[in-house]
C-alpha cells in the first residue's frame, strides 16, 4: 500500500510541478515575469501538498535514494507527454535514451530487493 500510495501522490505532484516549472512558457509567455512567478508559486503549492506526504509515506518502505529514482521515473513519464502534447515539441530518440538511463538507475537502486 505504501509504495502505491507514494507513486500515485508523486505522479499527481509531478503534474503540478511540470505545469509550475514549464507551463508558463506557453501560457504566460507574453505576461510580465512577476505574473508567471506568482502563478507558478500558486501551482507549486499544490505540488508540495502532494509531494511531502508522498515522501513521508514512501520513506517508511523505501530509502531516500529509491524515492528519488522513483521520482525521476515519474518526472520523465509526465514530462515527455507534456512536452509533446502541451508544448507541441517533437519526440526524439533522446527521450528514449534518457528513459533507458533512468531504467538503469532503477535497476541499480532496487537490485538488492530483486536479486
Amino acid at each position: 500500500m505504501g509504495i502505491w500510495a507514494t507513486i500515485f501522490l508523486l505522479a499527481m505532484s509531478n503534474i503540478f510541478m511540470t505545469f509550475a516549472w514549464y507551463g508558463h512558457l506557453k501560457s504566460f509567455g507574453t505576461k510580465p515575469l512577476i505574473f508567471a512567478i506568482v502563478v507558478s508559486w500558486g501551482i507549486a503549492f499544490f505540488e508540495y501538498v502532494l509531494q511531502v506526504p508522498a515522501n513521508r509515506i514512501g520513506h517508511k518502505v523505501l530509502t531516500v535514494g529509491q524515492l528519488k529514482i522513483i521520482q525521476e521515473v515519474i518526472t520523465l513519464s509526465v514530462f515527455v507527454p507534456f512536452s509533446i502534447f502541451y508544448m507541441k515539441e517533437k519526440l526524439s530518440l533522446d527521450y528514449l535514451y534518457a528513459g533507458i538511463c533512468i531504467l538503469g538507475a532503477v535497476f541499480f537502486v532496487f537490485r538488492s530487493k530483486i536479486m
